[in-house]
């Protein structure tokens, strides 16, 4: 597999920068690296990037795309940006935060979970994963495997490492912004499960019909 050396610039200068928020909001490299749950979490946010890029996760508006739903990609820009740093910055001043070492590995480990979570289902859907809300050349349903029962696995992820990061800093602003994150994500999967219905019809209310939207037993 080729892979892209815009893609691959994106990946690692995001990544640095998204840990160089968290590094500077606690108060520098020493401050970070002195907490072992946090070494995990950036050893664990780098092994994501890597993997990332042996993906077929591309921008492509396909066959059919969805624009109206385009205004979720800054909102999560801005939501990234702040968890970048707020959870770390609350952590260094002690403000709302929540126990201690216990909390951080738990925090590692969700986050780790929820890594494997989001990234599997993108190998799995290969070049129908879109960054946007769009129909891709030749595309099918997947409605085996991890998609047996979840409609939106890797949104759970993504939602899951959410959870985790704020945990690592022991971060209750860390968790509310977590949660902010359902609002685009919702409104996400609302656009691309209309666009699905509207693409295989019965096919696809069939597979709504026997599956969970984000989390097993509750949604």
């Amino acid at each position: 597999m080729n892979i892209s050396p815009k893609l691959a610039f994106f990946a690692i200068v995001s990544t640095l920068a998204y840990l160089g928020l968290a590094v500077w909001g606690l108060g520098g490299f020493a401050a970070f690296f002195s907490h072992g749950a946090l070494v995990a979490v950036a050893v664990a946010t780098v092994v994501m990037a890597v993997a990332s890029l042996f993906t077929e996760v591309n921008l492509s508006s396909g066959e059919r795309e969805d624009r109206a739903n385009r205004w979720v990609l800054p909102v999560f820009g801005i939501i990234g940006l702040l968890s970048g740093y707020l959870p770390a910055y609350t952590d260094r001043i002690d403000f709302w935060t929540l126990g201690g070492e216990g909390v951080r590995w738990l925090g590692a480990l969700l986050f780790i979970l929820g890594g494997a979570l989001r990234l599997w289902p993108v190998f799995v859907l290969g070049k129908r994963f879109s960054g946007l809300v769009a129909i891709q050349p030749g595309h099918t349903l997947v409605t085996d495997g991890i998609y047996r029962t979840l409609r939106n696995p890797s949104y759970l992820g993504l939602m899951v490492i959410g959870i985790g990061w704020a945990l690592a800093f022991r971060s209750v602003i860390g968790l509310v912004l977590a949660a902010l994150t359902l609002i685009p994500l919702i409104a996400r999967i609302h656009s691309e499960e209309a666009l699905l219905r509207a693409q295989f019809g019965r096919e696809y209310e069939d597979y709504c019909g026997r599956t969970w939207r984000l989390i097993p037993g509750i949604y």
